[in-house]
């Protein structure tokens, strides 16, 4: 383990060499989860250092092999699936109900990554079909591991998020230096904790807890880096691609996810699909519903629909089974939220429900008669509040769906098969959804956005893709 790993529990000692801790604390109380030594400019090249090792073992072990070190980190992450729920909630602010789900898909996802960490198919080559060529030579394509990936992720999903990156670049047979998000770390942690004890070899794992503004340049222009996957805001992400040199992105980037719903659609199902859909995980979700655009004919039947529904949401304290929102993730967090639905009320929208703010808990708002040219609409808001705006008709619904810089996700409600198929053809995002809305994901399907939400798919299957390289090879049976 390079000396910057932090891992937590009785056997791993912080570590890291500038010396400093961090006490983590819950988003909601302020109550200590945990403490983590902070890593420093100076813990880099160590972790590099080891994963170049690391990254030589690795590439060598059978992909059988890897598969079974994965196969059984699988098994401790659902072991482990409790007490990682309650580590997410607690650090995150998210409700125990919501972290358990997302500690239940932890163990799938690693086996989706190992299975497909061996299915690394190349392709023969007709080169025979060349002129000049005849029946003497044999081509084919190989697959091989970047070799050592940089991992960066968000706060929002700290467990699904993390092994979207870490799980497909392992079992890809890539070594990994992950950089968690300062306030979800311990979760990072418990996971990488669970390859560690499930046989990873040395060096192929580090985890470096520290500041983006520290440790990300450092990390993302090192030329013994030959992939970063990176998840949180366009502005970093173009930040990423302007200094990270020759190497290979994936950039899960920002969103302002749009609804579409359709004069035949049915209202109660839009309704109910968009209160949960606009607020789970206190609205901390790319593919987070964040404008509902209407009918005018429907319209007040559809508000009439969502707002009983969203105020029938229940905040309060995460750890609670009767709690169906927590908070938000830091008070200035909260304080952005609140400051936006308080704009756009004043900029003409409507705030029919919601928007009050109690600490780091915003209530969960509708607002209606919403610019689409606005900043609520044009800027993600990551918080948990609904902009509802109307269209008269399908080329303005279309547009105001695609009239933003981002692309990730979209969902449309109408009865109608030739509408649905328009709205597949039409709308530019990477995941249309009919009959639902964006926020929804099956961890092995492929998972990225359009414009300025980012470039690179995830999902096992794609993203073991992103984390190999392609060489050619011709076997030369006679000269030329």
């Amino acid at each position: 383990m390079a000396p910057a790993e932090l891992l937590i529990g009785s056997r791993w000692q912080a570590s890291a060499g500038s010396g400093r801790t961090r006490d983590v604390t819950s988003p909601f109380d302020g109550k200590t989860v945990g403490t983590v030594a902070m890593a420093g400019p100076e813990d880099v090249e160590p972790a590099l250092a080891a994963a170049e090792r690391g990254a030589a073992v690795w590439r060598r072990t059978p992909a059988h092999e890897r598969m079974t070190i994965l196969l059984r980190a699988a098994e401790l992450a659902d072991q482990r699936a409790a007490t990682i729920a309650q580590t997410i909630s607690a650090e995150s602010g998210k409700t125990i109900t919501e972290a358990t789900g997302e500690a239940s898909r932890s163990g799938d996802l690693i086996r989706l990554a190992a299975f497909e960490g061996t299915q690394l198919y190349g392709e023969t080559l007709p080169l025979d079909a060349n002129r000049g060529t005849g029946q003497d030579k044999v081509g084919f394509t190989l697959r091989q591991p970047c070799g050592v990936v940089v991992a960066i992720t968000p706060f929002n999903y700290p467990a699904l998020l993390v092994l979207h990156k870490l799980a497909p670049a392992l079992g890809a047979g890539n070594a990994v230096v992950l950089k968690p998000a300062t306030s979800t770390p311990l979760t990072a942690l418990a996971l990488a904790e669970c390859f560690v004890d499930a046989g990873l070899p040395e060096g192929v794992l580090s985890v470096l807890v520290g500041s983006g503004g520290v440790l990300g340049d450092a990390l993302v222009t090192d030329p013994r880096v030959r992939k970063i996957s990176f998840t949180g805001s366009t502005g970093v992400g173009e930040h990423i691609a302007r200094v990270a040199g020759v190497k290979k992105l994936s950039l899960e980037l920002g969103a302002s996810c749009p609804v579409v719903v359709l004069p035949d659609a049915d209202i109660e199902l839009a309704a109910g699909a968009v209160a949960l859909g606009g607020y789970v995980n206190a609205g901390q979700v790319c593919i987070s519903v964040q404008r509902v655009i209407t009918h005018p004919d429907i319209t007040g039947d559809f508000l009439d629909a969502l707002v009983p529904k969203v105020k029938a949401i229940r905040t309060g304290d995460p750890s609670s089974p009767d709690t169906t929102m927590g908070s938000l993730i830091t008070t200035a967090e909260a304080e952005r939220v609140e400051r936006a639905i308080a704009q756009a009320g004043a900029d003409g929208a409507r705030v029919l429900t919601g928007g009050e703010r109690d600490g780091t808990v915003v209530s969960p708002a509708v607002v209606a008669d919403v610019d689409p040219n606005s900043p609520f609409s044009q800027q993600e808001l990551f918080g948990p509040a609904v902009a509802v705006s109307s269209a008269a008709d399908w080329e303005s619904a279309i547009a105001q769906a695609n009239g933003t810089a981002y692309g990730l996700g979209a969902g449309i409600f109408t009865s109608d098969i030739a509408g649905a198929v328009r709205a597949i053809r039409e709308i530019d995002a990477g995941s249309v959804h009919i009959n639902w809305t964006p926020l929804w994901r099956a961890d092995l399907m492929p998972y990225g956005g359009l414009k300025g939400s980012g470039y690179g798919k995830e999902g096992p299957r794609a993203a073991v893709s992103e984390m190999t390289e392609v060489k050619t090879v011709v076997l030369h049976g006679r000269p030329w």
